[in-house]
């Protein structure tokens, strides 16, 4: 699969290197090894290094008494998630940098640690006054901006369960996933911002409010001077929610089971109903502490930038994982490009941010843009770049590595889901790394890649499976326990197959190849979609792509190819041959498109991820009954048109 790009500096001074010394372990290879021979020992160890704050010990690592699938963890623990990001931090570190907010126009905002608890106080305290308890669910429909991440918080420091949706969703969506849960309190904003224009969400959240039964309250944040539908009976501004007895305010954080939920995050409608998933205070914390602070090495004058939406689970994550180690987490509004081509760039130098993470998509996307936006930037502060949400090529992920990071900086490319909060695969800092891999499998994950039969293999692609239960495992599916035993436990009785494409080559690295169910079946022969796309990036004049299958009398599937071309490049029918010849060359005739069509861009979410079943059955004419995960319509309906 190549030859390493990133080697480790001579002097291991990272978080996890200091770890590895502590208990006598002289390599990743044999660290890795021992967290999973004894998962009860590693995390343990790493929930002690990682100073969890525990309101009680826990008595119990894991009580898997029940078996794999509904294992309980850190058992006889109390501990608050809040508690740990906020309340542990303030005896030093009350004037230190918490939180910065930078919205499309320029504003920012900023929070110290004391600020930050503050206000979390006063929202927990609104909460409380609300009539909201420890295990009523609560929905954020809401732009990214700092009132998400207090009202997150808020949530956790009363028990209260958070139930973060997409903004961009449409009504019927969000209320789907509100009546699901039962949630009594939404908080909404009057609007957020994108590209220059003002969305307005009151009018959904009313929509969503009369679709949702249980729904008591809609807590509004106001930023603009736009007039909004009220509802007095129901319906308070943010300030006012504030404005909570002093008293209730200072309230210590609740103390909580390991196993009281913290957050339920849906998952994609795109495969039938959504599905809930749930997380827990100890679970949550304990994957995400650990991804942070070993993975990117989290220190507290770190500031720390991922370009996420608070629906997609890398909000939850980002917020989460930073602050509990005591850095500067940044949130951002918007899109990378806009109002200026540079504006990623020009954010990043402005807030020393020193850990980045973006999607391969929103990478290949300020490409086309060119390295000179990036190159009028300091970015000296950066020093690990992170990713993920879809498989990389290996020309975008070099241009990441060498124009961003200035080749001085390894790319730490995460893969998980919304089902573990967090990574079944990820790199370490002080390991060498290839171009496009994940490195090695999380610390206390064990991971494999089983053939058909459920045998291991090596240097052939792949079910990526995990062979242990791990803390952050969802507890099951929100109202459907038959649904997640299907989902994750059934094809290999008491393993979890988390449904993507993967490879281990000869040299230990680790590949994700895309989803399973986006597989192709090309003559008996299977593919993943991601490596189509890759062949064809490779071409000079592709910028994006996406690849599907459609029915074929002879093939069983045939391979359709959308390319999105870089500037300066004319579609005609030589480029269209060449593309798909190009494809043959390096994967073999049978991969070869059947068609190359051309099309101004691709439909994707907010967090960037190609729709490809979405393309698949608008390019089939099918009827698709929510685009309520698409950000850019225009390009969906484009694929009918495509060229």
């Amino acid at each position: 699969m190549g030859d390493f790009i990133w080697h480790p500096p001579e002097g291991d001074d990272t978080r996890i290197g200091r770890f590895m010394a502590r208990h006598g372990i002289a390599s990743v290879t044999e660290l890795h090894r021992r967290s999973v021979a004894d998962i009860r020992w590693f995390w343990d160890a790493a929930l002690r290094d990682l100073d969890v704050a525990w309101q009680q010990p826990y008595t119990q690592v894991v009580d898997d008494s029940r078996g794999p699938e509904w294992c309980r963890w850190f058992s006889g623990g109390k501990l608050n998630i809040a508690a740990n990001c906020l309340d542990r931090h303030l005896p030093e570190r009350a004037d230190a940098p918490a939180l910065v907010w930078e919205g499309e126009d320029g504003a920012v905002q900023r929070y110290t640690y004391g600020e930050l608890a503050e206000v979390v106080a006063r929202a927990a305290a609104g909460l409380r006054t609300q009539g909201l308890a420890a295990g009523d669910a609560v929905g954020l429909l809401m732009p990214m901006v700092p009132e998400t991440a207090i009202q997150m918080l808020a949530c956790f420091r009363i028990g209260a369960i958070c139930v973060p949706v997409f903004s961009g969703y449409a009504p019927a969506a969000v209320a789907e996933r509100l009546r699901d849960c039962g949630a009594k309190l939404l908080f909404t904003a009057d609007g957020g911002w994108r590209r220059g224009r003002f969305i307005p969400l009151k009018a959904h959240a009313d929509a969503v409010a009369e679709a949702t039964p249980s729904l008591e309250r809609v807590v509004v944040l106001r930023r603009s001077d736009e007039q909004v539908p009220w509802d007095d009976a129901r319906d308070i501004w943010w300030d006012d929610f504030l404005a909570a007895p002093e008293e209730a305010a200072a309230t210590t954080a609740a103390e909580l089971d390991s196993e009281a939920v913290a957050l339920i995050i849906y998952t994609s409608g795109t495969t039938g109903r959504p599905k809930g998933t749930v997380h827990t205070h100890g679970g949550t914390l304990a994957q995400v502490a650990k991804e942070v602070g070993y993975n990117f090495d989290m220190q507290p004058d770190d500031v720390f930038f991922w370009f996420t939406d608070i629906g997609w689970m890398m909000g939850p994550w980002l917020i989460i994982g930073g602050l509990h180690h005591g850095a500067t987490v940044m949130l951002a509004e918007g899109a990378p490009n806009w109002p200026d081509p540079d504006r990623l760039w020009k954010m990043l130098a402005r807030h020393g941010v020193t850990v980045l993470g973006i999607s391969p998509t929103a990478i290949r996307m300020l490409m086309r843009l060119g390295e000179a936006h990036v190159a009028q930037h300091d970015l000296s502060a950066l020093r690990l770049l992170g990713s993920t949400g879809e498989p990389w090529d290996d020309d975008s992920y070099r241009w990441y590595f060498e124009h961003v990071g200035g080749g001085r900086c390894p790319v730490i490319n995460i893969s998980g889901g919304t089902d573990i909060v967090g990574c079944f695969l990820a790199p370490l800092p002080n390991a060498p790394l290839k171009p496009c891999s994940l490195g090695m499998p999380g610390l206390g994950m064990d991971m494999a890649v089983w053939n058909e039969a459920g045998e291991p293999v090596v240097g052939e692609v792949g079910y990526l499976v995990c062979r242990q239960p791990a803390p952050s495992m969802t507890r099951g599916l929100w109202g459907d326990s038959e649904r997640y035993i299907e989902a994750y436990w059934s094809r290999w009785p008491g393993v979890w197959n988390h449904g993507d494409w993967a490879l281990v080559d000869e040299d230990g690295q680790w590949f994700i190849l895309g989803r399973a169910d986006d597989t192709l079946k090309v003559a008996g022969r299977r593919i993943g979609p991601a490596e189509i796309e890759g062949a064809l990036i490779e071409h000079a004049a592709v910028s994006e792509a996406a690849a599907i299958g459609v029915p074929h009398d002879l093939k069983g599937e045939a391979i359709v190819a959308f390319v999105v071309l870089q500037p300066g490049h004319d579609e005609s029918d030589a480029l269209r041959e060449a593309l798909a010849d190009q494809v043959a060359a390096l994967l073999g005739r049978v991969d070869r498109p059947e068609r190359v069509l051309f099309v101004d861009d691709l439909p994707k979410t907010r967090s960037a991820k190609i729709l490809r079943r979405l393309i698949r059955a608008r390019h089939l004419g099918e009827e698709i009954a929510d685009l309520s995960s698409v950000e850019n319509p225009a390009a969906l309906n484009a694929i009918a048109e495509a060229r």
